[in-house]
């Protein structure tokens, strides 16, 4: 399909009452044609994996044009200056998510990409490198713990941002790294505790958010089924 196909189509479907609604949930009406989720995983479907129309489509500066092309894009040709113009582009959180779950996570850069954004100071490039920690947790099954531990650093740096979608990845990616198994669990906790010591109250709600999660009893048994 070309560009001008998919974005004709796109803008067929526009829902300026959906557009107001996700202005209720922090995403700007500039660009944004109100389109569902689940229609662009089926439009998504529709195109198949193509990297040249991934990047024409988020090219455009359409808001769902951009979650499309992370939907579309083939990870193994994405580029690191690709990855980094893509997240300097980012102005919403949907964006972001969408690009590191359905995209950079399968990248060979994630890891790398993971902490080096987690350390920069632009709140969604910020929010990126946290999201691409939770959804690496997720994802890569094969991963060791190590690779995961050695992330408690920053993100006990991270918990102290009061900024609302920097300290919600934070947490989002604590919370997922104490769900992979019994011993980051553990780690998980101890670091929740020393992020709840801090004189800071988005460390406080990271810290109780993590622990109120990881220590229910449906994440509890799971874990131990698991072991």
């Amino acid at each position: 399909m070309s560009v001008e196909s998919v974005l004709a189509e796109m803008r067929s479907m526009r829902d300026p009452k959906a557009v107001e609604g996700m202005a209720r949930f922090g995403i700007s009406p500039n660009g944004t044609l109100g389109l569902s989720v689940p229609y662009l995983r089926s439009l998504a479907k529709r195109i198949g994996s193509d990297h040249d129309l991934a990047k024409r489509l988020w090219a455009s500066g359409i808001h769902e044009a951009k979650i499309l092309a992370a939907l579309v894009d083939d990870p193994k040709k994405v580029t690191e200056s690709q990855m980094e113009k893509w997240a300097a582009d980012f102005d919403s959180w949907d964006i972001c998510d969408g690009c590191c779950g359905n995209l950079f996570d399968k990248t060979p850069y994630a890891y790398a990409k993971a902490l080096e954004w987690s350390r920069r100071e632009e709140e969604f490039v910020k929010r990126a490198g946290y999201v691409l920690m939770a959804e690496l947790a997720v994802h890569d099954k094969k991963a060791d713990d190590e690779s995961f531990l050695r992330f408690f650093r920053v993100i006990e740096l991270g918990s102290t941002d009061q900024r609302n979608f920097v300290k919600k990845a934070v947490s989002w990616a604590l919370r997922q790294m104490g769900k992979r198994n019994l011993k980051l669990n553990s780690a998980a906790l101890e670091l929740a505790d020393r992020i709840s010591m801090k004189e800071s109250p988005s460390a406080r709600w990271v810290a109780s958010d993590a622990v109120r999660e990881l220590t229910s009893e449906a994440v509890q048994k799971r874990l131990r089924r698991s072991s």
